[in-house]
């Protein structure tokens, strides 16, 4: 089992607050309604109770549909590694950091210019997340602009279920690449039963603001949610521009829309196991574009982390990105803010916590290693101070006595690696052994750890029969695997 921390330290909203926006968002749902454009989905409402007008397309959901489904999806929710040791139980204020987004760059790892990404980048990316300690689950964050679009997803899954043990989840552009993602995970489990017993896949399907649920993503919710598969449910307003620009609205908006994904997933299959979802931001007033890195997105995800926890469900959240085109000093505080407010918020599945740079539109692998220590920093707050008998250590301060020192006691030994974080990326030597190490920034400290990692790691392979077997059955998979 991955271990994890608890958050809820940062709370924003007081009870009459809470109990605001949930109004709000029955308000939303019950008197404006959802734009449904999915027939299947509209015959499924209209059977589960809602008001719906085939004209319009508008789906009206009652306070008690709602309700209900909020009872009858799971207040737990774990998504499951390749190795168990990675299960990642999602409830309460429980916390998980990893990748996410969908980009189409990469910034080089032998020139650092940007390029477009392919298979390789889903493997390797894949390959280096395996072994960053603090990075929990791979949601698979690029898109191969190498293959046909008809084999994109096939060779998503495939590549990232074969070079991580962790848990893996996407996004999908097909319904034919969606269930072919499904049968090479029901391949690789060793049948349908066993992948719904450990589901190490779980899939994204986008609401859309404001107040729409297209044909695309809802079909695909249907379909996973009619396998029991684990899913994702999150919307994306932009305050000021597909949302209002207040913040406690946006919020507010977001919430109405997941949850009307999260009440469709119910009336398909009462207990799939969804995520309600966030990866809301702002317009940046002054391009009229969207905004990754800034602190009012955290805001956003806080206040929805807030909110689903007064629902009892976990959270699908979106924290630790950057505007910043290089890994920078922005990159850096950007990610960090960002990522620490999230885990003090308690969110569960904090996705976009790695990687990410240019407004989500471009990874790299540095960045990667970085954001892992960031995130080694964020869990370490999480963890807090113990304060017990030997933590207070009174006799071991009573046996060093006034004017002793600490360093050779074995009180010290036995308690340092615990106590304190030892970075891997930040340099702490003087100036005179920086200089002898070659004076090399943190860029460069965090493609030496990536390198060798690409150079030498290899993930726990599948059984290479259902390998072969796999690549017989889909030729449009790309590329030779690693030996």
């Amino acid at each position: 089992m991955y271990p994890a921390f608890s958050g809820r330290q940062l709370r924003l909203f007081n009870e009459i607050q809470v109990s605001a926006i949930h109004e709000g968002v029955v308000r939303l749902l019950e008197e404006v309604g959802m734009k449904v454009k999915s027939k299947q989905a509209l015959e499924i409402f209209e059977k589960g109770g809602a008001c719906v007008d085939p004209v319009t397309e508008i789906v009206k959901i009652p306070r008690a549909i709602l309700e209900k489904a909020i009872q009858t999806a799971p207040s737990q929710v774990t998504i499951h590694g390749r190795d168990e040791k990675h299960d990642a139980v999602l409830k309460k204020d429980r916390v998980h950091f990893g990748t996410g987004g969908t980009v189409c760059y990469a910034l080089d790892f032998e020139t650092g210019e940007r390029r477009p990404t392919i298979t390789h980048d889903v493997r390797d990316l894949a390959r280096l997340v395996d072994v960053m300690e603090h990075i929990s689950f791979y949601v698979i964050h690029t898109y191969p602009a190498d293959v046909p679009e008809a084999d994109v997803d096939v060779n998503r899954f495939y590549w990232a279920i074969t070079n991580t043990t962790k848990p893996v989840m996407g996004g999908m552009y097909t319904m034919q690449g969606l269930r072919e993602a499904i049968k090479i995970s029901e391949m690789v489990a060793g049948g349908v039963d066993k992948l719904r017993e450990r589901p190490f896949v779980s899939f994204i399907t986008l609401m859309v603001s404001p107040l729409v649920m297209d044909w695309t993503y809802t079909d695909f919710l249907i379909e996973v949610a009619s396998k029991g598969l684990p899913l994702a449910v999150p919307s994306e307003p932009l305050a000021g521009a597909t949302a209002p620009v207040t913040l406690a609205s946006t919020i507010t908006i977001n919430l109405a829309e997941s949850l009307a994904g999260l009440t469709l997933t119910q009336l398909v299959n009462p207990g799939t196991p969804a995520l309600i979802g966030t990866t809301s931001s702002i317009m940046d007033m002054n391009t009229g574009t969207y905004v990754a890195g800034a602190i009012e997105s955290s805001l956003i995800n806080v206040g929805i982390a807030q909110m689903a926890q007064y629902y009892n469900l976990p959270l699908y959240a979106t924290g630790g990105q950057s505007d910043a085109k290089l890994n920078d000093a922005q990159a850096g505080y950007e990610s960090a803010c960002q990522a620490m407010v999230l885990g003090l918020s308690g969110a569960n599945w904090i996705h976009d916590a790695a990687g990410l740079l240019e407004c989500c539109t471009t990874v790299s692998y540095e960045k990667t290693v970085i954001d892992n220590e960031i995130l080694a920093n964020v869990l370490r707050v999480l963890r807090g101070v113990e304060v017990d008998e030997d933590s207070l250590a009174i006799d071991v301060i009573k046996e060093v006595g006034p004017a002793g020192n600490f360093l050779a006691h074995n009180h010290t030994a036995a308690y340092f690696r615990r106590e304190f974080l030892i970075p891997k990326v930040s340099d702490r030597w003087n100036r005179i052994t920086w200089n002898e190490r070659g004076s090399l920034d943190a860029h460069a400290r965090a493609h030496k750890i990536a390198a060798k990692i690409l150079k030498d790691h290899r993930a726990t392979p599948i059984d290479p029969k259902v390998q072969g077997e796999i690549r017989r059955m889909f030729p449009g998979i790309k590329g030779e695997d690693l030996l």
